[in-house]
C-alpha cells in the first residue's frame, strides 16, 4: 500500500498533509499513532504535526491536526494556511473559503502574488478570549497569574496560550520556562507558551513553546495572534501588528474582527510504503 503525502510549511512551522478529501486514508483509530511515527525527525518524515484534509458538511473543507505526542489540536493558524494552499492548488477551493476546525469555522482568503512566487492567506480567527481556564473573567486581573517569577497572561485564540513579556527574548531559556508554564494548573488542557519582546512601530518578536510538540517551534500562528491580542489590550501596540517569529513575519489585524496573515509553501511530495 502506498500512502501519498505532501510536506508544507508556514514560517517554518512544518506539516505532513494527508489528502482525505475523497476517501479516508488513515483510519481514525490510527491517526494519532501515525502522527507520532511520521513526525519523528530522525526515523520518520519529520514535522510539527500531521494535517488531514477532509470534506465538511458545514464548511468548504475540514482540517484535523494530530501532533507528535498523539494529541489532536483544536486548530492551528500556520496549519490552516498550509491546508488551504494545498486545497487551492488541488482545485478544491477558490480565493476564499471556509475551514471547519474543532475551534470553529474559519473564513480564509488567499492567493499568489502576480509573479506566482509566493502564496499568502489571511484567516479570520476566533475572537481572543481573555481568561484563565480555571476561572471566569471578571476583569483584567483575572487573566494574569504569577508563574515562576513571570507575569503570565492567559488568552485563547482557538487553542490556549500563555503570553509573557520580556525585555529580550534571546535572554530567556524557553526550554526551561516553557514546560513549567505549559503544565501549570491554571491551564487544565495545557497551553502554548509565548515569550514576547515589544519593539517599535507596532512590532513584536516572539518565541513559542508548543503544547503537543513539547518543544520550541519556528512559528505559531495562534501564538502570534495571542501575543498581539494581549499587547493590543495592554495598549502596547495598535490595530495592525507585525509579529516576527523565528521562521518569519506574520501580520495580525484587529479591524472588524481578528485576522492573521502569512505565507505558506509546499516543500515536497512523497509516498510511504506500508
Amino acid at each position: 500500500m502506498e500512502i501519498t503525502f505532501t510536506k508544507l510549511q508556514g514560517n517554518g512551522n512544518d506539516f505532513i498533509l494527508i489528502d482525505e478529501h475523497d476517501r479516508e486514508i488513515i483510519p481514525d483509530g490510527m491517526k494519532a499513532q501515525f502522527a507520532s511515527l511520521y513526525c519523528d525527525r530522525r526515523f520518520g518524515i519529520g514535522a510539527d504535526g500531521v494535517l488531514f484534509l477532509q470534506p465538511s458538511e458545514e464548511a468548504d473543507i475540514k482540517m484535523r491536526l494530530f501532533q507528535p505526542d498523539e494529541s489532536e489540536a483544536e486548530m492551528c493558524g500556520n496549519g490552516i494556511r498550509c491546508l488551504v494552499k494545498y486545497a487551492y492548488d488541488a482545485g478544491y477551493v477558490q480565493e476564499s473559503c471556509t475551514v471547519e476546525t474543532a475551534a470553529g469555522i474559519m473564513p480564509v482568503t488567499m492567493g499568489y502574488n502576480e509573479e506566482e512566487t509566493e502564496f499568502r492567506a489571511a484567516i479570520t480567527m476566533t475572537e481572543p478570549e481573555f481568561a484563565r481556564a480555571r476561572i471566569p473573567a471578571t476583569g483584567d486581573g483575572d487573566y494574569t497569574e504569577k508563574i515562576a517569577g513571570h507575569t503570565v497572561y492567559a488568552v485563547n485564540t482557538g487553542v490556549p496560550h500563555a503570553v509573557i513579556f520580556v525585555r529580550e527574548i534571546g535572554a530567556v531559556d524557553i526550554g526551561k520556562i516553557g514546560p513549567i508554564v505549559r503544565n501549570h494548573p491554571t491551564f487544565p488542557k495545557g497551553a502554548n507558551v509565548n515569550i514576547v519582546e515589544v519593539g517599535e512601530d507596532d512590532t513584536l518578536r516572539i518565541r513559542t513553546f508548543e503544547r503537543g510538540v513539547e518543544a520550541e517551534t519556528y512559528s505559531c500562528g495562534t501564538g502570534a495572534t495571542a501575543s498581539a491580542a494581549v499587547a493590543h489590550r495592554q495598549g502596547l501596540v495598535g490595530k495592525t501588528v507585525a509579529v516576527e517569529t523565528m521562521g518569519g513575519a506574520l501580520v495580525i489585524r484587529f479591524r472588524d474582527g481578528t485576522t492573521m496573515e502569512g505565507p505558506a509553501e509546499t516543500v515536497f511530495t512523497g509516498s510511504i510504503s506500508c
